[in-house]
């Protein structure tokens, strides 16, 4: 691995300027992922007079749980072909190249463009997401005790573009057209891959060349190295049963909101098809196991640990990712949106500042890059200036519109905007503690994570207690919601950016594009999970109640809360040395 230490010389608030090229190009990928999240459930639910579908709720929710399964599970693939082939650069530019022609074609509105689109996104996120992470892992090799730090950091650029996304994409989706909120998605995509290209040489040779270019004599010293004198190859055995299981489970996800729309199960029928999705993953369960335990006993039991947190990272997010599926039909239907006088007055202003204040915030982190840049990354400056005026632009005619109503309807996808704006406003909070003396152990870190997560959909049931069985639509008060999302943000903040770093810290660094890929493979069980109980809304709210639909979402993250704090000792134990 090459030194670094180069890129430490001219800091960017305390950082190399590496991070804040990641930082902004990783925001406007996440403003074209999380805009167009934001208005998907409510364009394909919404009524025909609202130029909507008119799907019902399980069908939309089932789709979404595949695709947001499917965006996390690609990066497996993506890591590995960057790892051999192309290297992080190329894989970066190319994922970022097919998902702005994915909100292209989603901005049709036609069911053949929809998943044209859909897959485009899926894909192009597949060789994005683990190569940038790859990158940044890769700046920070020789300074570990400064990666928690950045990779909170990295996570509020992720959080600052999921925050004007939602926001102007849900608005314009919402107000203005459907489509108009698909393609403003895919404007932003386009210019964060341009700046990102123009400005490659500042990570200097780091993702220039991938892996699979070094000499196999090379390969071998470095894995005999991080695997205590042996190799651990794959063989052609490990080979043809990863193709067995990922087969199936790809075949799966795709037939199972595809089974429900249009009424054709590949496999027969549920019962079948709950088989094959079993045997797929206990497949995978032991292809797993038999390559862990083929490794020296210290990289075996640092693997076994990240497995370990991986599991409940994917019972996190199978709950935090009902932000954009059963929480966005609270939104919609059960809350009470409509706001005139001095209730509208307040949320205008409020809202006002909540958009301004962040993007004063970036455009100082903005100008602070160009300060240490510009002479020698002028074009790539230039291309993010341009995205940041054009953004300023929209969000002065947005506000300016808003003002003009005397009264105001909440756009149902706002709400989504709080976890982003709490995560802008506490990150760097969170960023000092965890490069402090008091920064938790990882266990630790995922049991507050939990609980404040459960905390979140606890407010949710007490809010919606109030709803009879079976009600389409209810008018509760907005304070849950952002009860909700505040408690979710929080425990977000303990889980989701220092996984990322423990995954750094603990894997070896020749598979770090790959591991990358399967620790996003949990993301992506814990999103088709999401989907998959999310679209019961409708069944267990007609028989127990909306409250009690909420409650199963408190259960989980409790439950895993106390599990993870209890094995505390023994994942110390498996990471040898490693907080």
């Amino acid at each position: 691995m090459a030194n670094t230490d180069h890129l430490f010389k001219s800091p960017v608030l305390g950082h190399p300027a590496g991070l804040f090229v990641i930082f902004f190009t990783e925001m406007w990928e996440r403003f074209s992922y999380y805009g167009m999240r934001a208005i998907l459930v409510l364009f394909l639910t919404s009524s025909l007079m609202d130029e909507g579908w008119a799907w019902p709720r399980a069908h939309a929710l089932a789709l979404y749980g595949t695709y947001t399964s499917m965006v996390y599970l690609t990066p497996i693939l993506g890591g590995f072909i960057a790892d051999k082939y192309l290297g992080y650069k190329k894989a970066v530019v190319l994922g970022a190249l097919l998902m702005t022609l994915g909100h292209a074609s989603m901005a049709f509105e036609t069911e053949p463009t929809l998943y044209i689109g859909l897959l485009g996104l899926i894909f192009g996120n597949g060789f994005f997401k683990p190569n940038m992470t790859s990158i940044l892992s890769h700046i920070y090799v020789n300074h570990p005790e400064k990666k928690d730090g950045a990779y909170t950091i990295f996570y509020m650029g992720v959080n600052a573009g999921a925050f004007l996304g939602i926001m102007l994409c849900g608005y314009l989706g919402e107000n203005v057209g459907w489509s108009w909120g698909f393609g403003l998605a895919g404007i932003f995509m386009f210019l964060g891959m341009i700046a990102f290209h123009l400005s490659g040489n500042i990570f200097g040779e780091i993702g220039d060349q991938p892996a699979g270019e070094s000499s196999v004599a090379q390969v071998a010293e470095l894995e005999k190295e991080e695997n205590g004198g042996k190799l651990n190859p794959f063989t052609l055995f490990d080979k043809s049963l990863i193709t067995i299981s990922a087969g199936l489970a790809l075949i799966w996800v795709i037939n199972d909101p595809m089974s429900k729309i249009y009424g054709n199960n590949i496999f027969g029928n549920p019962e079948n098809a709950n088989y094959v999705i079993l045997g797929s993953f206990l497949l995978f369960l032991f292809i797993l196991g038999s390559r862990i335990v083929r490794y020296f006993h210290i990289t075996r039991d640092r693997m076994i640990a990240v497995f370990s947190i991986a599991i409940f990272y994917m019972f996190f997010w199978a709950c935090f990712e009902q932000a954009g599926g059963s929480m966005t039909i609270f939104a919609d239907a059960y809350t009470a949106r409509n706001l005139a006088g001095t209730a509208a007055k307040v949320f205008k202003i409020s809202n006002s500042l909540l958009t301004i204040v962040p993007m004063g915030i970036l455009t100082y982190v903005l100008y602070s890059l160009f300060k240490n840049t510009f002479k020698n990354y002028a074009a790539a400056n230039i291309t993010l200036a341009s995205s940041f005026i054009i953004i300023w632009g929209i969000v002065m005619w947005y506000i300016y519109r808003e003002f003009k109503k005397e009264e105001t309807e909440i756009a149902a996808s706002w709400f989504s905007i709080l976890n982003s704006f709490y995560i802008i406003v506490f990150g760097s909070l969170f960023a000092k503690i965890w490069e402090s003396k008091y920064n938790p152990s990882v266990s630790v870190k995922y049991a507050i994570g939990l609980i404040l997560l459960g905390t979140g959909f606890l407010a949710l049931a007490f809010g919606s207690s109030s709803i009879p069985n079976g009600a389409q639509t209810a008018q509760v008060s907005i304070i849950w919601l952002i009860l909700a999302y505040l408690f979710h943000t929080l425990g977000e903040l303990c889980i989701s950016p220092v996984g990322l770093s423990y995954v750094s810290k603990l894997v070896p660094g020749r598979m770090i594009g790959i591991m990358f890929g399967i620790w996003y493979l949990s993301i992506a069980v814990g999103n088709k999970l999401a989907g998959s109980i999310g679209e019961q809304i409708d069944t267990i709210s007609a028989t127990y109640g909306l409250s009690k639909f909420f409650l199963i979402f408190t259960a989980i993250p409790f439950g895993g809360a106390l599990v993870v704090f209890l094995i505390g000792p023994w994942l110390r134990k498996m990471m040898h040395g490693y907080r």
